[in-house]
């Protein structure tokens, strides 16, 4: 077949190489969709091979290979193999899946493991088996019983990248194991396939993992190899334990490669300690007889479902039946013997193991149990539901130094506790099962959590180091009992030790899946290598001194041993001392948050120094660890559930406090411990004078306590989310200082971090306690090293404990270096808060980011050999190169005097890197990559000499340059150029590319070169290129220059520096991504420029705006250089070698400049489009870089947030020009979180912004709008501004503008809604925060319609009209937002006045059926709106205030009013009820007598004060006229004497409010007359309105219209 791979791919896979290539794109930010399969199906034997060509380390996991019985015509490519089914099977690392699910846990060469070279392949046998093919090695058969018709499949995940075909075609017979066959084979063939069908249920029979030949094949290996003599061969005695490695001198030959040797030995290593404990002999006799002696096919019993079991076989091996070794006698078939194995190879089942042998789960089972897998997986069912009744048992006794292993499958989280295993002397078919294995109280011996439990009750508490329930998904539990009794257990292979001597000799596995456990699976072979790996992790996030070398600690002399300070045994009853007395532990730390006491093992001595470290934490509990001392002795006191509880003798320093007996005498002490993470310290010392001091990661807190009394102990209260520490130990966890000495008078323990003399001493610089995640600091603080530095090469920022004084030399040595990463160690400054004038941000509020240049101000560093300034390189070629550092260099940074920055390596100074650094400043080193480890010298400190004030020397650099001329382009360009305006436009007059054009002389330092887009021709794709270039046209032949490259990615003759879309070129090759917005998004009228700096950098400038350094170490004598590409096929120049300060804070749009010097080019009508174009609002769009949530579409326009509720941080990628609105619409609301988006302005390039996870964490040159407050730096400086924009609805369109004054606006659905922040710095960046609620939002590229603006819609509702002409005056109307951005489908007060209005039962026919007519005037509704306080209504027109606080529903009006505009001419009143007169009310549709509360109407024969007490001309003898109380504000008719309180219970929540209802009415004019207040209020009602005109009464009838009822709800 064809050697090609498919066309059709994973969606991120590109084909080249006549599709023999595949390359995974983007493979740093993605590590799947990878896919690749054979073009066509394999043939049998052919081997598919490719070859690893590239691995990135960003990611886990390499290349897995197989096939696939899916057609990839037809198949919808998942995004890894593991999710291919319907017949595939996957090597993926060493591990073989069938369809996505792991049939085969130990095979072959681990992929993960292999380079960049190595080839694998593919191959399915004639017999239909599947084989792993690793650099033409043979791993020997994975899987059998494969269709005929296989395509091959590679994937192409995490660290692989790109492969490439290399063959498909048979392998050598004499490599390909299966041409071998051997006669005993054949003629026991028919019988071994017989009990293979009997052997597993699935189709495919999975075969074993690695052959185990014994110390036989390592011998013959050795031999066969050349490495060893017989007398070297290491001699392993029964009585040895598995070494930790293999002895290192054997060096590998041409026979076979380093893994290969590797994986050999190691098997043999692990096959010969599992012969030896299950009696297969001691010296591999027997082994070799039915293998057919050297022949290869020997390890068939391992990998085939054919072959030879050796004598040293493990007799429940499910790897193969075959014929017995040549020593092998008849043995146990299941009958339940237990004699020990026999000399000389005699094995237990050596004369074959059947499948009724093999150690299975008892079908007899507990009530819960499920079994499957041939009864080797068992199942709690309803996991979520029940948590115990999950017993199972072994189908036999275990035999003599038998492994009885399980894996765990399945975990769930819901429980404390987890899975139990142990051995029981019940029969299981005799046994009543309990529910849990510890209530059985009699023959059973159980490992529960890290203790052992005999009959039911602890015998020893700490067993081991493991504890079963902080097992995960994968790991391995085993047991053994050996023949002298005593009962092993394993985790992962490793021997835990004897958890019992004496065993009986007959007894059953069991295993309680408790708990967590859910699954597990009886595991029939014991290769551990991987699961070695993973116990080192499991230890170390139990305990990281775990594994670490002990022999320091034999130094000390066995006399001063048991003087050291250790953990009394007597600790809480929740708490565990592990490691020799050196750690305690709260083991269940999820489950219990208290009973954590410990205490030291003696009493402290004056001046010694008690230092713990935290080992680990949980995030489950409020509160931390908490240290002091105390006057009891613990093996005497009875352990309270927290030392602060104990009233007498005891200093605790808790929080931030110090505690004496129980009671604070100290509020705020210290730094808070409640905020310590896993990696600092703790500690404390009672000094001489009976002072108390407490230290946290090495730094003295200062006097605590007096008057303590000597013989005290240490405590420690594990307590919250402490959860295990570490008593400091120098010889093992610190190193010692170079020339640093520790005399002194003062003694201190083994764990102290230093003298408590020394603290007084005047070199007291340190290192913060703040630090970054993966930094530590130790050893007083004067030692900081980062942790997991293999795995880890950023995040390990540390910071000086203080500002450095002028001449002050801070010094540190590098003490440990890693040979894994590239780049070294960073040393830089960091500006103090309490400076004038700089960002007030403390060393303990700084978020550390991953690397010191990620902080974009104030920030001076060295890098390499580059000086940087707030990330952006400022020099190169600085005196010293970092990275050329070793172990022992020590390197120094002083602040001179004059504000000068020197380096000292090894002393010696290098010079003035920088100049005009502040007064104060902080020293900051960044542990980055090789270096690991460094401490601060004893030569830190004030230095005596002239650099103290030292002026500026050579190596300081020019700011400035000379002004010139205008520039021109050169003559000499591409062959499609056309040069006009002499010299000063360049136009391609055909094709796409030949388009190069150079400027006419070499660049200056500091000169912009810049030209203006004249043309595009939107036919081609791709656009303009711009850089530096060292190649002078001069060298060029004449023109037309046929021979120059197309295009200026092709450049190759001299060094040339580019920026192609947003990528940074040196010479064609990516040097940066995203450096900038694309520059394919120009068009006409955008100016674009190069700029090469004074400290050899390459800036781009795009419409006047610096996007920043682009490239580092430019050549001084360079030209600038373009490509007229693609779309763009004319340019102007438009700038000069004066350069202006000015230009890298213009706004994107044309200067005036660049139009004079356009009208001289004689294109001042294409000057007038452009300007139009480039300063039209619809030229905003977002930026590239912004928070990680978030995706962009639409070109940019249209953000959202993809997942979780924060990091959704985006900014324009255009400053905000004055007077230019930026408008955005919510397009999508979700309503499961809470909050919503928040948009303000930074006054900063947002390019190489570190974007935090919310707006309010932006404390640099930062406005935020949020909920209805503004703030400053998160800083809030007013409230009450605006909508709250919580309650913002979908279609809501919100915009900020800055006006001529720098004044910031904020416009609601095109309503200004006034000055939000004054004096705003140009230029300005938008940027919006899609926080909770907000997930997208899209940028309005049209104007808005201005509010109340005309929308060609009449409404009836007054406030809802369009402006009123009165006596040739326009009056200002209430304006409402159209229906699609109402925000009554979001109101929560709105919602909850619908829900009392729905308890009234009043009838729908009294309402206007269109909601959008229903008005919510809550605070956050109306100010949505814009809405204005006061109105005028009518004719003569009359002021009315809108109903603020209350909610109005529309009445249906009668047809013939409605379509009148007589309504237009009455005026807006209120009126106040009560709850039972709205029916009546509503049914006149009018105010009635008796209609209302006995304050709004009253007769009209009452005496009143508004002069009503006689009757009308036209009413009759003796007839009331009714007299109806009206008000223009319902602050007087909403008073509750006229709209009583109704207390009610809302339906929806349940809570009790208390409610008010009102009428909106209209009033005729003329029918009314205005009065004073009936109540005698003495202050104003409302301030638009007296109080001797605040009340309106009426006394005829159809004089008023009933227009909404109101209701307000407290």
């Amino acid at each position: 077949m064809a050697a090609e791979l498919h066309p059709r791919s994973g969606k991120l896979i590109g084909l080249s190489n006549s599709n023999r290539t595949a390359r995974r794109n983007q493979p740093v930010q993605e590590f799947n969709h990878g896919l690749v399969l054979s073009k066509e199906p394999l043939r049998d034997r052919d081997v598919f091979t490719v070859r690893i060509d590239k691995k990135v380390n960003s990611w886990s996991g390499s290349v897995e290979i197989g096939v696939t019985a899916l057609d990839p015509a037809a198949l919808d490519f998942p995004s890894s193999a593991t999710g291919l089914k319907g017949g595939s099977w996957i090597v993926s690392g060493c591990s073989v899946l069938r369809d996505g699910r792991s049939v085969l846990e130990e095979y072959g060469r681990d992929l993960d493991q292999l380079a960049e070279g190595d080839r694998v392949g593919i191959q399915r046998s004639a017999r239909g088996e599947l084989h792993l093919w690793v650099n033409g090695q043979d791993c020997g058969a994975a899987a059998s019983g494969l269709p005929p018709r296989l395509w091959a499949v590679v994937d192409l995940y995490g660290k692989c990248t790109q492969v490439t075909v290399v063959g498909c075609e048979p392998p050598p017979a004499a490599t390909e194991k299966e041409t071998i066959e051997v006669g005993d084979e054949e003629e026991d063939g028919g019988e071994e396939d017989e009990e293979d069908e009997e052997e597993e249920e699935e189709d495919v029979v999975v075969c074993g993992g690695r052959g185990d030949g014994g110390v036989t094949a390592l011998l013959n290996v050795a031999a066969m190899n050349g490495m060893m003599n017989g007398d070297e061969v290491p001699e392993l005695s029964c009585s040895h334990s598995r070494p930790d490695k293999f002895p290192n001198h054997l060096e590998p030959d041409a026979v076979l490669t380093e893994h290969q040797l590797f994986d050999v030995f190691n098997n043999a290593i692990v096959s010969f300690y599992r012969s030896e404990d299950e009696g297969g002999g001691g010296d591999g006799g027997g082994g070799g007889g039915g293998g057919g002696g050297g022949n290869p096919g020997s390890d068939s019993s391992s990998r085939n479902d054919r072959g030879s079991s050796s004598g040293g076989g493990a007799p429940n091996s499910d790897s193969g039946t075959g014929t017995t070794g040549g020593g092998g006698v008849g043995g146990d078939s299941g009958s339940g013997s237990n004699s020990p194995a026999g000399n000389g190879g005699v094995g237990p089942a050596a004369a074959g193991v059947t499948t009724n042998d093999a150690l299975l789960f008892h079908e007899k089972c507990g009530t819960l149990i499920k079994l499957s897998n041939n009864n080797k997986t068992a199942e709690r069912r309803r996991p979520l539901d029940e948590f115990n009744n999950g017993v199972v048992m072994t189908n036999r006794p275990l035999r003599h130094n038998e492994m009885f292993e399980i894996r765990i499958d399945k975990l769930v989280d819901k429980w404390s506790g987890s899975i139990e295993i142990g051995v029981t002397t019940h029969n299981p078919n005799n046994l009543d099962y309990p529910a849990t294995m510890t209530n059985l109280r009699s023959g059973t011996i159980m490992m529960s959590g890290c203790g052992i439990l005999t009959n039911g009750k602890g015998t020893r508490r700490e067993y081991c180091e493991f504890s079963l329930d902080e097992l995960q998904e994968g790991d391995h539990i085993g047991l053994m009992r050996k023949a002298s009794g005593a009962l092993h257990f394993y985790i992962n292979g490793i021997d835990q030790g004897v958890a019992a001597a004496q065993t009986p000799a007959v007894v059953y596995g069991v295993v309680d899946l408790y708990g967590m456990a859910v699954k597990v699976t009886i595991v029939h072979n014991h290769n551990h290598s991987e699961r070695l790996r993973r116990n080192n992790a499991i230890m170390r996030a139990l305990s990281p001194d775990v594994g670490r070398p002990r022999t320091a600690l034999s130094l000390t002399p066995d006399s001063e041993g048991s003087d050291r300070l250790l953990f009394h045994s007597n600790c809480g009853q929740k708490a565990a001392i592990i490691s020799e007395g050196r750690t305690a532990l709260r083991p269940h730390a999820t489950d219990d948050f208290n009973h954590g006491v410990v205490l030291s093992g003696r009493p402290l001595r004056s001046n010694e120094v008690f230092q713990v470290r935290i080992d680990k934490m949980v995030d489950k509990w409020a509160g931390s660890i908490e240290i002091g001392v105390t006057t009891h002795n613990p093996a005497y006191l009875q352990l309270p559930s927290t030392m602060t509880n104990l009233r007498s003798g005891t200093w605790m320093m808790t929080g931030n406090g110090v505690m004496h007996n129980g009671t604070t005498i100290l509020d705020e002490y210290g730094h808070n411990l409640d905020r310590l993470k896993a990696g600092d310290t703790v500690g404390v010392v009672r000094k001489e004078d009976g002072s108390l001091h407490f230290f946290v990661n090495g730094v003295a807190q200062g006097p605590a306590a007096w008057n303590v009394p000597p013989s005290v102990y240490a405590v420690v209260d594990l307590y919250g989310q402490a959860a295990q520490a570490t008593i400091m130990d120098d010889m093992v966890d610190l190193l010692p200082l170079p020339e640093d000495s520790s005399d002194g008078p003062t003694a201190t323990s083994p764990g102290s971090p230093c003298s408590v003399g020394g603290a007084g001493t005047a070199n007291d610089l340190r290192f913060h306690h703040l630090h970054g995640t993966n930094a530590v600091i130790t050893n007083g603080g004067r030692t900081a090293l980062r942790q997991n530095c293999r795995s880890e090469f950023n995040d390990a920022i540390v910071i000086s404990n203080r500002c450095l004084r002028d001449g002050e030399l801070f010094e540190i040595v590098i003490q440990k270096m890693v040979d894994r990463w590239s780049g070294s160690i960073e040393a830089d400054f960091l500006l103090p808060p309490l400076c004038p004038g700089v960002t007030a941000i403390r060393p303990d509020e700084l978020e550390f980011p991953n690397t010191m240049t990620d902080i974009d101000y104030d920030t001076w560093m060295l890098s390499g050999t580059a000086i940087m300034q707030d990330g952006n390189t400022m020099r190169n070629n600085y005196g010293c190169d970092l990275d050329s550092l070793t172990t022992g260099s020590r390197i120094g940074m002083m602040r001179s005097a004059t504000g000068d920055l020197h380096y000292y390596i090894n002393g010696v100074d290098q010079g003035v890197a920088c100049t005009g650094l502040p007064p104060e400043v902080y020293a900051v080193i960044d542990l980055y990559g090789q270096c690991v480890q460094v401490s601060i010298t004893s030569s830190s400190g004030p230095l005596d000499n002239s650099l103290c004030t030292s002026n500026i020397t050579e190596k300081s650099f020019p700011i400035h340059s000379p002004a010139g001329v205008a520039h021109r382009l050169h003559s000499k360009h591409g062959k499609n150029v056309v040069l006009l305006g002499d010299g000063c436009q360049g136009v391609r007059v055909g094709g796409y590319a030949h388009g190069i054009v150079f400027s006419a002389k070499e660049l200056k330092a500091d000169e912009l070169f810049e030209v203006r887009i004249d043309e595009v021709d939107e036919q081609w794709c791709g656009s303009l290129h711009i850089g530096l270039t060292t190649l002078a046209p001069l060298e060029l032949p004449s023109c037309p220059l046929s021979g120059l490259s197309p295009s200026l990615t092709q450049l190759r003759a001299k060094v040339t520096w580019l920026l192609c879309g947003s990528e940074v070129r040196r010479n064609g090759v990516l040097q940066r991504q995203n450096y900038s917005c694309s520059l394919d998004r120009l068009t006409v009228g955008n100016r674009v420029g190069v700029k090469r700096c004074s400290d050899d950098t390459m800036h781009i400038f795009i419409d006047g705006e610096d996007m920043g350094p682009a490239a580092n170490a430019v050549a001084k004598n360079v030209y600038a250089v373009l490509d007229l590409y693609g779309r763009i096929t004319a340019v102007s120049i438009v700038s000069s070698s004066a350069t202006e300060d000015a230009e890298s804070v213009k706004a994107p749009s044309l200067s005036l400049d660049s139009c004079s010097e356009g009208e001289e080019d004689g294109s001042p009508v294409r000057e007038v489009e452009t300007e139009a174009c480039v300063s039209a609002p619809a030229a905003m769009a977002f930026l590239e870089n912004h928070g990680k949530n978030i995706q962009l579409s639409s070109q940019n326009l249209t953000a959202a947030r993809v997942c979780s509720y924060n990091q959704g941080l985006l900014v324009t990628a255009h400053p905000l020009a004055r007077q230019q609105l930026f408008q955005f619409q919510i397009d999508r609301l979700n309503p499961s979180w809470t909050s919503s988006l928040s948009l303000g302005v930074i006054g900063h390039s947002p390019d190489r912004l570190n974007f935090p996870s919310t707006a309010c964490c932006l404390k640099r040159s930062a406005w935020l709008l949020q909920r209805d407050s503004v703030f400053h730096n998160s800083l809030k400086i007013c409230e009450n501004y605006g909508p709250n924009l919580d309650t913002c609805p979908e279609g809501t369109v919100l915009g900020l503008l800055v006006d001529a004054n720098s004044c910031l606006h904020l416009y609601v659905n095109g309503m200004d809604q006034g000055v939000a922040v004054q004096d705003v710095p140009s230029p300005c960046y938008p940027f919006i925060d899609l926080y909770g609620q907000c997930e997208q939002v899209t940028i309005v590229t049209n104007n808005v319609a201005a509010a109340g603006g005309e929308s060609g819609e009449a409404r009836c509702q007054g406030d809802m009209e369009k402006a009123d002409m009165v006596d040739g005056i326009k009056e200002s109307v209430c304006w409402t937002p159209p229906p699609e951005v109402n925000p009554n489908k979001t109101c929560e007060y709105q919602a909850l006045c619908s829900r009392f209005k729905d308890l009234l039962t009043l009838p729908d026919g009294y309402f206007n059926e269109d909601a959008q007519h229903n008005l919510c005037y809550c605070e956050s509704c109306h100010k949505l709106r814009g809405d204005e306080a006061y109105y005028k209504r009518g004719e003569p027109p009359r002021d009315y205030a809108l109903p603020f606080g209350w909610c109005r529903f529309a009445l249906r009006i009668k047809p013939h009013c409605e379509a009148s505009n007589a309504l237009k001419k009455w005026h807006i009143a209120y009126h106040g009820t009560s709850v039972g007169a709205l029916r009546r009310t509503l049914d006149h549709s009018q105010l009635l007598p008796g209609t209302s509360s006995v304050f709004s109407v009253s007769p009209a024969k009452a005496e009143g004060p508004n002069g009503y007490s006689e009757p009308e001309e036209n009413s009759g003898p003796g007839r009331e006229v009714p007299r109806v109380r009206l008000s223009p504000t319902m602050r007087y008719s909403g008073m509750e004497i006229f709209a009583p309180k109704v207390q009610f219970r809302d339906p929806r929540s349940r809570h009790s409010h208390q409610a008010q209802v009102g009428f909106q009415v209209c009033v005729r004019p003329g029918s009314y007359k205005a009065g004073p207040q009936t109540l005698g209020h003495g202050e104003p009602l409302d301030p638009r309105f007296s109080n001797s005109e605040i009340e309106w009464i009426t006394k005829e009838q159809g004089g008023t219209l009933l227009y909404g009822l109101l209701i307000r709800v407290e």
